[in-house]
């Protein structure tokens, strides 16, 4: 399978990708403080890829932005029940598919470049074995408690690093890819 599966993600520096109840607020307070036209590599990470796969929660928080900001392919993965507005029904589909039936299905289907977001989605693929490249960057803020990047994983997981880039604005952005053993 040709398919690549990246993560790109912020986190505090203790870990976290939302507070306990999911709020970002942390988040958008440290983006003041980028310059204009600087988006940390987004831009150009976010036109290498073919889908989006995100979890139930990191789908309601986006639309919770107002805008739908993605106009490449869009699934969610739940158990539940999802109701998709009508206006990104023709982009976003919900699936119940574990990873792997997932990441086949994409990949057989013509995807060459995954977006993986969400922590529980995250940490479902590293299980699985599906991850293949990590790009975090790192706010310069301790929540002290929150919803963990990372969770139980079952294994060690062995990551090499690419690079990693200071900002003068405090933020620290590192890429790895995930070693496959």
């Amino acid at each position: 399978m040709s398919l690549k599966s990246s993560v790109f993600i912020a986190t505090s520096l203790d870990g976290y990708i939302a507070r306990g109840d999911g709020s970002i607020d942390w988040l958008d307070r440290a983006n003041e403080s980028v310059p204009a036209g600087e988006d940390c590599g987004y831009g150009n990470f976010i036109e290498s890829i073919d889908v989006l796969v995100m979890g139930r929660n990191t789908f309601e928080k986006v639309l919770s932005f107002g805008d739908w900001p993605y106009t490449k392919p869009v699934v969610v993965l739940s158990r539940g029940q999802v109701s998709l507005p009508k206006s990104i029904s023709q982009t976003v589909c919900v699936s119940s598919e574990p990873p792997s039936a997932l990441v086949e299905r994409l990949a057989n289907s013509g995807a060459k470049h995954l977006y993986v977001d969400g922590g529980l989605v995250i940490q479902s693929f590293l299980r699985e074995g599906l991850i293949d490249e990590i790009t975090i960057t790192v706010i310069p803020v301790l929540l002290g408690s929150g919803k963990p990047l990372f969770g139980t994983l079952g294994k060690e997981i062995e990551l090499a690093h690419i690079a990693t880039k200071a900002y003068e604005f405090g933020f620290v952005q590192s890429k790895y890819c995930v070693v496959k053993i």
